[in-house]
């Protein structure tokens, strides 16, 4: 279902210079259907407590879910645009990476919808969101 043609190294060169980039989001492995990521927890991302914010960790949501969706159609007619996003915070984190997953709810002809959880170093669940994509038509 995913476009594994893709590596990892080709989409961390695209998200450099942007909001990826600046929160250190890497892309660390691209599957037949799933995508996951880490970020680190560190200044970039906490929250004024030391804590993991939890704006990041929508961040690192949206960023699997959008690029498991672009990487799910046809990009030489479609685009893909976020609708709506959801988050829970279950745990914090202080330091060291969190790691998202990102896997297919639903794949239609206008929408996606991809379920991203988010884990510390010890697998313990730290976010669940859930992202809701429009399939666009390039014109």
């Amino acid at each position: 279902m995913l476009n594994t043609d893709v590596t990892p190294e080709i989409l961390n060169q695209g998200g450099k210079n942007c909001m990826v980039g600046h929160v250190g989001i890497e892309i660390t492995e691209v599957g037949t259907d799933y995508l996951c990521g880490k970020m680190p927890v560190d200044q970039r991302t906490h929250q004024p407590m030391g804590l993991l914010h939890g704006g990041a960790s929508v961040v690192l949501a949206e960023t699997l879910g959008s690029i498991a969706a672009t990487l799910s159609v046809d990009t030489k007619k479609y685009f893909c645009v976020g609708l709506e996003i959801n988050a829970n915070h279950i745990r914090g984190v202080k330091n060291g990476y969190v790691y998202g997953k990102a896997t297919p709810l639903h794949i239609g002809r206008s929408t996606h919808v991809w379920q991203i959880n988010i884990r510390n170093e010890d697998e313990k669940l730290v976010c669940t969101s859930r992202i809701t994509m429009a399939i666009r038509e390039i014109k």
